[in-house]
């Protein structure tokens, strides 16, 4: 008897009964449906087997039929049963598109043959946000490998993408009404590397392949902070940056440059740049900024930052967090903000909280974040000790930082959104898990540092606590099943030592 847990899933669905038998899978096995979807398996099945299914409008003996019935299942929840055929039923869309991925994860190879086990799964998202972020503003990465991103994470079931569009290194998205910010801060990216930016067709595309992998693309314009690249556009809209002891000594150990007002930054250093929060000009620029965001971004959120002002007086920075979360407001989308925002009594009502501080809060973190459900929004939890991708894995690991912790596969996995702060469970959207671009001057670096610890986020953020499985030992054994469709795919996933990766 083969036990639920033992299925080759990640993330583990929320219950699964395993039969007796296997189904298999030829170029004789017709596909049914008339969804997005199904184009979807056909491609996934061709690059995993080499097998080409037909699509049929005639059911046929070993069929795949798929179909949406919101009476099935929850919204982004299917039910998949593969006996003398296969069925998958979304709830919607998104659901019949995650058990889509389930299946490709079910498919396996013996002697040449390919097939699925007789399986009954039923499966539901925990959070409805389970995000990933990428930083393509301190290493630029381009609109193949956003997609690329986005092919991979969403495998997993992630359904937001948090684009990091600025910071103090770069500016990587063209606004009409501000031409200078690609045209002079476009170019330069941290460590001198290549820099670039994404037209607004661009932008589109990227926006286009999301959705049709159902995720929602959230863009960030850092504010009031990380606002040097601003400056060297425009010189007027910035204050001269705020040295810190923190800051000098850290360029003088990476052998950094320090940064000056007007040129391009390209150290690591953080908390030493400012928008002029007192300048009417300064907010014209944040309403322009947002507005166009607004009108290519579909999706319900923009993301104003606001991590990191260690130069702003806390009076200014609160004045500024009250303004530029009504601006977002006003373009009728809903602001989205790191915890530090939290400080401003008159944030707007509504606007999430992005929470990156540690498992166990240190200073005002915690009441930082509160304050936002106290304002009648809610939380996404970036935990910086247990979700963020830019963190090693060893203490010697060529890539990625340490100042929040190591972080190997086990802490990904083990840690609970929840139990962080003093608010209701139903505050908790969900799970974010970033990915900082300082160390990650390749495509294969964020791969590097992503894959596998994304999968144990992406369990964190869809697995039930209560679902059988749903454990470390249960979990290392089934993510060591994705190995060889990774390397089948071309991931530079890290092979990491507790895992025991399969060889095929």
């Amino acid at each position: 008897m083969v036990l639920p847990h033992s299925l080759p899933l990640v993330p583990l669905p929320s219950s699964a009964s395993v039969g007796v038998g296997r189904l298999p899978i030829t170029e004789s096995t017709r596909v049914i449906g008339d969804s997005p979807a199904t184009t979807q398996l056909k491609d996934a099945v061709a690059q995993r087997t080499g097998i080409r299914l037909t699509a049929s409008d005639v059911a046929a003996p070993g069929a795949i039929a798929l179909r949406v019935d919101g009476t099935a299942a929850p919204a982004e929840g299917y039910r998949l049963t593969v006996a003398d055929g296969v069925e998958i039923v979304g709830g919607d869309e998104a659901g019949l598109f995650y058990g889509v991925q389930t299946l490709r994860q079910l498919l396996s190879e013996d002697g040449g043959a390919w097939s699925l086990p007789h399986v009954e799964i039923v499966d539901a998202p925990r959070f409805p946000r389970r995000g990933v972020m990428l930083d393509v503003t301190r290493h630029f990465f381009d609109v193949t490998e956003v997609k690329r991103f986005i092919d991979e994470t969403s495998a997993l079931k992630f359904n937001h993408l948090h684009l990091h569009l600025s910071d103090d290194q770069g500016w990587r998205i063209h606004i009409d009404s501000w031409p200078k910010l690609t045209e002079l801060s476009s170019a330069s990216a941290a460590d001198g590397d290549r820099g670039g930016y994404y037209t607004q067709d661009d932008y589109r595309e990227i926006v286009a392949y999301a959705t049709a992998h159902h995720m929602i693309v959230i863009p960030e314009i850092d504010l009031p902070g990380h606002t040097h690249a601003i400056g060297v556009a425009y010189p007027d809209l910035v204050e001269e940056p705020v040295l810190n002891d923190g800051l000098v000594s850290q360029a003088q150990e990476l052998g950094q440059p320090l940064p000056v007002k007007g040129e391009p930054y390209l150290g690591w250093g953080v908390g030493h740049s400012s928008v002029r929060i007192h300048e009417e000009r300064t907010y014209d620029f944040v309403r322009d900024v947002v507005r166009e965001l607004a009108e290519i971004t579909p999706g319900p959120y923009i993301h104003i930052g606001g991590d990191e002002s260690l130069g702003t007086p806390q009076a200014d920075f609160d004045l500024f967090a009250e303004k530029a979360t009504a601006i977002v407001v006003e373009a009728g989308k809903i602001p989205v903000a790191w915890h530090e925002m939290g400080s401003a009594a008159d944030i707007a009502t509504g606007t999430v909280g992005q929470y990156w501080g540690k498992t166990t809060p240190e200073g005002s973190h915690a009441e930082e974040a509160e304050h936002f459900v106290a304002r009648g929004g809610a939380l996404i939890m970036s935990a910086a000790d247990a979700a963020y991708l830019d963190m090693k894995y060893t203490p010697d690991f060529p890539l990625g930082l340490t100042w929040a912790a190591v972080i190997d596969v086990q802490r990904a996995y083990s840690w609970e959104p929840t139990a962080i702060l003093d608010v209701p469970a139903d505050a908790i959207l969900g799970v974010e898990a970033p990915l900082w671009s300082e160390t990650t001057r390749t495509y294969a670096d964020v791969e590097n540092l992503v894959f596998p610890r994304a999968g144990a986020l992406a369990e964190v953020a869809w697995s039930p606590q209560e679902a059988p499985g749903r454990s470390w030992e249960s979990f290392r054994e089934r993510l060591a099943t994705l190995a060889p469709q990774w390397r089948q795919r071309g991931v530079n996933f890290y092979p990491a030592p507790e895992i025991p990766w399969a060889a095929q």
